[in-house]
């Protein structure tokens, strides 16, 4: 059975603030979704592996979608997806993309994870998949090939736009701001309207704009596998 592997956040809440955060649900079903429907089995990991939190904002009525509810109420899938592994724990070579979703959370232990960056390394190098969606792309920010070279410099990519970060009122909240980090590594930073689907490709990385965009990012993963 071909294989996906899905990276989520183990941060559960703002450094700085008492306000929870998590994974964005929306973000990991939309791409799963696809993916599992075309035959896919998919592991689930995080930084620190076991209970992965989930953003409540994200669970709002207004948030939540027909498909959303569906998989919210999969007993195995939220058992699968609440109980993930760490990165160690898997092989690059069993998979034929790497996701990473977003959620504010990874804000906080993306961006430096070193096993998360071999890891993603390994996939890039065997020429598969490496894909984000949202702040997820900050998974993508300090990865780098074999020879120290950035795998987004010169790329086009998209993630969580700063229009969209000052929409929800968090962009003096955080750290930095994950368009200017893309575009600091040097990437080609492209988006569309606020909340609209925005999805890109370039070589075999794929990233989506905001919460929207997860079905794209999947969509555009079988559009490349197809053109091999």
């Amino acid at each position: 059975m071909s294989k996906a592997l899905v990276v989520v956040t183990s941060v559960s809440k703002y450094p700085d603030m008492n306000r929870p955060t998590g994974l964005w649900l929306g973000e990991v079903v939309h791409f799963a979704d696809v993916l599992y429907k075309n035959g896919y089995d998919i592991d689930y990991i995080s930084p620190e592996g076991g209970y992965t939190a989930i953003d409540p904002a994200s669970l709002q009525e207004d948030m939540m979608s027909e498909l959303d509810w569906k998989y919210y109420q999969d007993k195995d899938f939220m058992t699968r997806l609440g109980s993930t592994l760490t990165p160690d724990a898997v092989r690059a070579e069993d998979y034929d993309i790497i996701y990473y979703a977003g959620g504010h959370g990874t804000i906080w232990d993306f961006k430096d994870n070193k096993d998360l960056q071999e890891l993603t390394r390994k996939i890039y190098e065997n020429n598969d998949a490496v894909s984000s969606v949202c702040h997820g792309a900050i998974g993508l920010l300090n990865v780098t090939d074999s020879e120290g070279n950035s795998i987004i410099n010169g790329k086009t990519v998209t993630g969580f736009s700063n229009t969209e970060e000052e929409a929800v009122g968090l962009a003096d909240k955080v750290p930095y701001l994950t368009e200017d980090e893309l575009k600091n590594r040097g990437a080609n930073y492209e988006k569309g309207d606020n909340w609209s689907q925005f999805a890109v490709i370039d070589g075999h990385i794929i990233t989506g704009q905001n919460p929207q965009s997860g079905k794209a990012v999947a969509e555009k993963f079988f559009e490349l596998k197809n053109n091999k």
